[in-house]
Order: C-alpha cells, then sequence, then structure tokens
C-alpha cells in the first residue's frame, strides 16, 4: 500500500502546475492548491500582505504536499478509513472537499451491508468509520470500486448541470475527461466505460 506522502504526491502530480482558468469555480490553482484554500489558511507566500494570484504562483510541491496531508488527510479523519480506500477518498476531498465524504456516506446507506442510517454531512465521525470499517469487511475490494464508480457519477452530474464544466469530464474529441479519468483511476478496469458507453452518457450534452 502507499503511504499518505505517496498518496499526496500522485495527487499533486494529477493536479499539475498552474492555471487560472474563468470556468472553474476553484479559481487560480497551483497543484492543486487554490487561492480560496490559501486565504482560508493565510498563506502569504511572498510576503506582501495579502494572498492573491502571485502566490498561488509560488506554490511548491513540498508545499502541496503538506496541506494535503495536515488539511485534506489527517483532519478530516481519512487516515482511519480501511487502508485500502484511504487514496480514492483523499484524492476526491482535494478534489471536491466534503463532498468526498457525502459520497462515501450515501453509498453505505445504498449498499445496505450495514445497519447504519448515515447522515449526509460530510463529516467522517465514529458511526461514519466503523460502518465503512464494516461495509469493506463484507465487500473488499469491490467497495473500493463501488466508491470510484459514485465519484464518476458525481462528476457526470456535475457536468449535466453546469455547461462550463463539461470541459473538465469530456473531451474536445468526445473521450473522457480528466474528472473521468481521475474517478478511474482507483476503479479496476473491469469496470470503467467504454469509449461508447462514455460518449453515450454524454449525448444529451450536444
Amino acid at each position: 500500500m502507499q503511504s499518505p506522502k505517496d498518496i499526496a504526491l500522485e495527487i499533486v502530480r494529477r493536479e499539475g502546475s498552474f492555471v487560472n482558468d474563468r470556468d472553474d469555480p476553484g479559481g487560480a490553482t497551483n497543484r492543486g492548491v487554490t487561492i480560496h484554500t490559501m486565504r482560508r489558511l493565510g498563506l502569504d507566500l511572498d510576503g506582501d500582505g495579502d494572498v492573491d494570484v502571485a502566490d498561488v504562483k509560488l506554490v511548491s510541491v513540498d508545499l502541496a504536499v503538506d496541506i494535503y496531508l495536515r488539511h485534506y488527510f489527517h483532519r478530516p479523519k481519512i487516515a482511519q478509513l480501511p487502508e485500502p480506500i484511504q487514496a480514492s477518498v483523499f484524492d476526491m476531498y482535494v478534489n471536491a472537499g466534503s463532498n468526498a465524504v457525502k459520497i462515501l456516506q450515501r453509498l453505505i446507506n445504498e449498499t445496505g451491508t450495514t445497519d447504519a442510517d448515515l447522515a449526509v454531512d460530510g463529516g467522517l465521525g465514529p458511526l461514519t468509520i466503523s460502518a465503512v470499517t464494516r461495509a469493506h469487511d463484507q465487500m473488499g475490494a469491490f467497495l473500493v470500486d463501488a466508491y470510484g464508480i459514485a465519484r464518476r457519477d458525481y462528476y457526470y452530474s456535475l457536468a449535466d448541470r453546469r455547461a462550463k464544466s463539461r470541459k473538465y469530464a469530456r473531451r474536445r474529441d468526445g473521450g473522457k475527461g480528466g474528472w473521468i479519468t481521475r474517478a478511474e483511476d482507483f476503479i479496476r478496469p473491469r469496470y470503467h466505460l467504454t469509449d461508447a458507453d462514455h460518449r453515450a452518457r454524454c449525448a444529451a450534452w450536444g
């Protein structure tokens, strides 16, 4: 199994370098660290008294990894989940915040593998951690696949609702966009959508 630091480094690689896409609600981003996150954490890297795009451009790999480990892995208690599912939830938390946990909570409720009726509140409290652990004991790798599929569905649903986000789910040539391939990185190949399935799923977008 990868260490949390190894997972964080992989997330940094996946997120890429500086971008400032006007269609991305996250705003200016570098190595996946958004300007909103930096302002929340008070990261004035150039020491000029404010946190702006110039500070975002200064985010190093080491700083990004430290932010991810502190604020997206340990603080939300992802370290207390069964180890096989940690990487996918961690990656999704960086990408979608507490929605990563809400997706997991809905999934556990839908599987019926436990008697828990989890509140879908985005928090990893004792009830959620216990329920996920019991579900993993019963489902094993299938739970990891199911979570990755739920992530993929979440991305498609975002693109359904917001036309400007469709470029993240579908490439210009109609193939799978970064959101979809990102979710499928955590799903065994047998559960990947075919190109035809993907195109059919996106057909309504025009």
